[in-house]
């Protein structure tokens, strides 16, 4: 909330001290329209977007994606404020609960990414945010494991998530990105279309046929 600022009285307008105070409701204005993103936000790609855990402050600028999911990677319950603000704007949430502190068996955490990934390339559940709590290491394992499904170089899926992690980067995730194979993708998805878009583009969207299709587990908010 923004602190009240008494105006100038009419004697101190064009003064020192009224020119301060009207500067000093002009900041608080221009504060009040400031969108404020999660920290660690960043697009993937068109529909998909990644951060850390958002706050209540951050709640307008998530409005402004008009989500249609969220991606979260954390075991805890999702905090009741966040639920309410889901309630409130229609969007479902899908918890993939991976343990942070402790590292989980690679075969844990391949099916838990296996199963995150089903979810994140159907785009009936874009526009979608995947978030962990500081968006680093089980956010850039999921999308580490998405880059790998779009064909991207290794060098490459490192460098994207060694960017997010920075110095908390871990040897741990950069072998699980290495060995993850989308074959087990793949064989997942024989009914998928490929679809491309746009006159010599190399950016394919996922659309699921009709048939044989399970809808993703959510989590009632």
């Amino acid at each position: 909330m923004s602190a009240y600022i008494q105006p100038p009285l009419p004697e101190e307008r064009g003064t020192k001290r009224g020119m301060d105070q009207q500067k000093k409701r002009n900041m608080n204005n221009d504060h009040d329209d400031v969108l404020e993103p999660p920290t660690n936000f960043s697009m993937v790609e068109d529909g998909i977007f990644r951060s850390g855990f958002p706050q209540p402050s951050n709640f307008p600028f998530l409005q402004s994606l008009n989500l249609r999911s969220i991606i979260y990677l954390c075991p805890e319950p999702y905090p009741e404020e966040n639920l309410e603000f889901l309630r409130s704007q229609n969007i479902q949430l899908l918890q993939f609960g991976i343990e942070g502190k402790t590292e989980p068996s690679v075969s844990i955490l391949k099916d838990t990414i296996l199963e995150a990934l089903k979810v994140l390339i159907d785009v009936r559940n874009h526009p979608v945010l995947i978030h962990c709590k500081r968006g680093k290491h089980r956010t850039g394992c999921l999308v580490g494991c998405l880059r790998k499904f779009q064909n991207w170089c290794l060098s490459s899926v490192f460098e994207e998530y060694q960017r997010f992690a920075g110095m908390k980067s871990r040897a741990t995730d950069m072998r699980f990105l290495e060995g993850f194979d989308t074959l087990l993708l793949r064989q997942c998805l024989y009914s998928i279309i490929y679809q491309y878009q746009g006159y010599g583009s190399n950016k394919r969207r996922l659309l699921y046929r009709e048939d044989n299709l399970q809808k993703p587990q959510t989590m009632k908010v």
